[in-house]
């Protein structure tokens, strides 16, 4: 998009700041022209150089008796060059093509060969390493040519009288030169797109890890808060009903509520101790299926008898998949509780030589918020069941039974995969993958 300057200006001085980027690799996080437009003038190392250009060009100038006699023109032009440097970072392109063409000045006048080339170098390198890579060409290649031409042709017309053709020593010196020093400079390019491209990846990833830290702690709360919650609303709800009618029983429904609330407490003090204290073990170890007793006890409180039937030879799981498996059966447990009439569940654990296989059924009917719950996904339950699966490599699928009921059946692997990356939240009216929810399910999760 045109601002309004004429377009030396724009090639000379790149975009306005707050424009937009240029693409390419400076759009994917590499440094982009004005990258440095807001850093403080470079004063300190300007001003040596500009020391080292003048003192270095009047002692180069006592062996070069035939070159021009340092005059007025010669050191204002040096001067110039080097303060030209003082805007290397803001106007990386400019700076390249004005020390350019001070050099080829100072050449053409026939003055002393000396540091004066340094100045040409450090704006070729400013320019390249900020991405003006055509500025910085055309840069050195002015100088080059400007000084094959004077050398070989205009010399006749050129100070010092009676000078004669340079020899092609001193311009192979010079292309020797020009060749250092674009090579230098696109080498620091290309170090720093590196290093720019490393810094982008690393900061991707810290960020990947934040998320991805973030979405267990939500899934252990959700899981946590869902069920405990759960059991002590059903138990809140009978105790209310039989207060004056059966004390003994509102009391024992107290208990329940008491013993729920307890655990529940337990298990977020463990998370939030895990937030303040980060990189620390926890002090008490993740829950597993060694209490599965637990769960079905909670479950009994609530009115919802639990069968649990294993097959195959069992085997010690790891961490991270016991937790999951675990966290899959209570979830499934306080969905039925929640949304489900009936008042028995079937757990079957199915231990295989590669993979636990969980299976949890109910015989229905869904109760009156479970048919509320037709669309699958507005909760948070079973997409946390998906989550820890899939981080595992395994996968969840659950929905109605052809006799009646509902079905929660998972897959967690006993050597967990590296997966790509975390699953994809799921879209409305996206079609549905293996391990996600089947279509038309009667229950609403948690």
């Amino acid at each position: 998009m045109d601002d309004g300057r004429p377009r030396w200006a724009r090639f000379c001085q790149g975009p306005r700041p707050g424009g937009p980027r240029p693409g390419g690799w400076r759009a994917a996080g590499g440094v982009h022209p004005g990258a440095w437009g807001g850093a403080r003038l470079p004063w300190f190392s300007t001003v040596w150089l500009t020391v080292f250009v003048l003192v270095g060009t009047r002692f180069a100038a006592k062996g070069q008796p035939g070159r021009a006699d340092l005059g007025p023109l010669a050191y204002t032009l040096l001067i110039a060059g080097a303060a030209l440097l003082l805007l290397r970072h803001r106007h990386p392109r400019t700076v390249a093509l004005g020390t350019a063409v001070v050099c080829s000045v100072y050449l053409a006048a026939g003055y002393p060969y000396g540091p004066v080339l340094f100045v040409v170098a450090f704006g070729c390198f400013a320019g390249i390493v900020a991405g003006h890579r055509t500025a910085a060409w055309t840069g050195v290649g002015l100088v080059w040519a400007s000084h094959l031409l004077v050398g070989h042709w205009l010399y006749r017309w050129l100070p010092p009288p009676g000078d004669r053709p340079a020899p092609w020593g001193e311009q192979l010196f010079v292309t020797a030169v020009v060749a250092a020093v674009v090579a230098v400079s696109e080498l620091a390019r290309v170090r720093r797109e590196q290093f720019a491209r490393i810094r982008a990846e690393r900061m991707a990833a810290e960020r990947r890890r934040a998320d991805e830290e973030r979405l267990r702690i939500a899934r252990e709360l959700h899981d946590v808060l869902a069920h405990s919650i759960s059991v002590i609303n059903v138990q809140a709800g009978v105790g209310l009903a039989l207060l004056d009618a059966d004390p003994e029983q509102a009391r024992t429904a107290l208990t329940t509520i008491k013993a729920a609330s307890k655990e529940a407490l337990g298990e977020v003090r463990q998370v939030l101790d895990t937030l303040r204290t980060p990189g620390d073990a926890p002090r008490a170890p993740a829950p597993g299926l060694d209490r599965l007793p637990e769960l079905r006890e909670q479950a009994a409180g609530a009115g919802l008898t639990v069968e649990v039937t294993e097959s195959g030879a069992r085997t010690g799981l790891a961490p991270g998949a016991d937790l999951a498996a675990f966290r899959i059966v209570q979830e499934a447990l306080t969905n039925i509780v929640r949304h489900s009439g009936s008042r028995t569940a079937r757990v079957r654990l199915g231990h295989r030589t590669d993979a636990l296989e969980i299976t949890v059924d109910d015989d229905g009917p869904a109760t009156a918020a479970g048919r509320a719950g037709d669309v699958i996904g507005g909760g948070n339950g079973l997409i946390g069941m998906r989550e820890r699966a899939a981080a595992l490599g395994g996968t969840v699928e659950a929905g109605p039974r052809p006799d009646g009921g509902f079905r929660v059946h998972a897959r967690v692997p006993l050597r967990p995969a590296t997966p790509a990356g975390p699953p994809e939240p799921q879209r409305p009216g996206a079609a549905h993958a293996p391990d996600t929810v089947k279509p038309h399910a009667t229950e609403e999760e948690s």
